[in-house]
């Protein structure tokens, strides 16, 4: 029986170090997939040492991926103890390896945007502008060096914990464990996807279905208010107090949309271009549609 083949630590740094390039050839088809696929190779090559074998790797590794580029690492560190023990003769199939991926990326990506765009960026870019506008050099210094202490240490940790999580995943495989995995991995991908549907996915439908006149007192009269200063900060307390921008209200087919059922037009999308992905139809082809079926219905006062 041949030695089993084991990733060093070498090659796992090798993999972190690549990771940074992640989205050096970001794409709208499937986004992170070459810089996934560049950061696998050392240790494909290490794994596989027939071509052929190398070829299909390669391969597996450039369907769609796409998270924070941060919170890959985890990702990464699983995938490299999946291929690990596939190389040493585990029945692990590429649906498995592909649905960890999936199913992991989702809410992962959730979480780093919170953390590392919104907590940590920020509160170091304060403090090194801090100490910036105090004169000092160590102001932007500051700011590169512990953004890249912070970033890497993060990487390289979670890379790890990833590694050996998906090593003791693997044990089991007779029991089912990384299937169950698999699946409340990809459970929950789907359950983040679908809550930002009505956050990123926006469509309004401009057509005016009713115009209605208000009574006096219920809109700003503009004509009425005092000049200059005096008169914005009446405006602004009216506004403020309830009171309309102008005597006519205005409803549009979206505003009834939304007292019915409030993002149904972008779940109806998004479902659409799932069933056009099913059908093999490709990214391209949906996003250049949707561009058209934008801009015509934007031309015809549909949208």
């Amino acid at each position: 029986m041949a030695d089993k083949i084991t990733l060093s630590k070498k090659d796992r740094f090798s993999v972190a170090l690549r990771s940074t390039f992640l989205q050096g050839s970001w794409n709208y088809e499937r986004m992170q997939n070459g810089g996934w696929c560049f950061a696998m190779i050392p240790a494909i090559k290490k794994l596989y040492t027939n071509k052929e074998d190398q070829k299909e790797a390669l391969k597996r590794h450039l369907e769609f991926f796409n998270t924070h580029p941060y919170v890959a690492s985890p990702i990464l560190g699983v995938t490299l103890a999946l291929e690990e023990e596939r190389a040493n003769g585990a029945k692990i199939d590429d649906a498995a390896i592909q649905g960890v991926k999936v199913g992991m990326m989702g809410p992962l990506a959730g979480v780093g945007d919170p953390v590392f765009w919104f907590t940590v960026r920020p509160m170091l870019g304060a403090l090194g502008a801090s100490l910036a506008m105090g004169g000092s050099i160590l102001g932007p210094i500051l700011f590169f060096v512990l953004w890249n202490v912070i970033r890497w240490a993060f990487m390289w940790y979670t890379q790890e914990f990833g590694y050996k999580a998906g090593s003791k995943i693997s044990e089991d495989l007779s029991g089912g464990l990384l299937q169950k995995v698999t699946k409340i991995a990809s459970i929950l991908g789907m359950f983040v996807l679908g809550s930002l549907v009505e956050r990123w996915v926006t469509i309004n439908f401009t057509p005016v279905v009713s115009t209605v006149q208000l009574s006096d007192g219920a809109y700003i009269d503009w004509e009425s208010l005092p000049a200059g200063a005096e008169g914005i900060r009446t405006a602004l307390e009216q506004f403020a107090a309830g009171l309309s921008l102008s005597p006519e209200q205005v409803t549009t087919l979206q505003d009834n949309l939304n007292s019915l059922i409030p993002g149904f037009a972008p779940l109806l999308l998004t479902l659409l271009c799932m069933w056009l992905l099913k059908k093999g139809i490709s990214p391209i082809i949906i996003i250049i549609a949707l561009f058209i079926v934008g801009i015509l219905g934007h031309l015809v006062g549909l949208l």
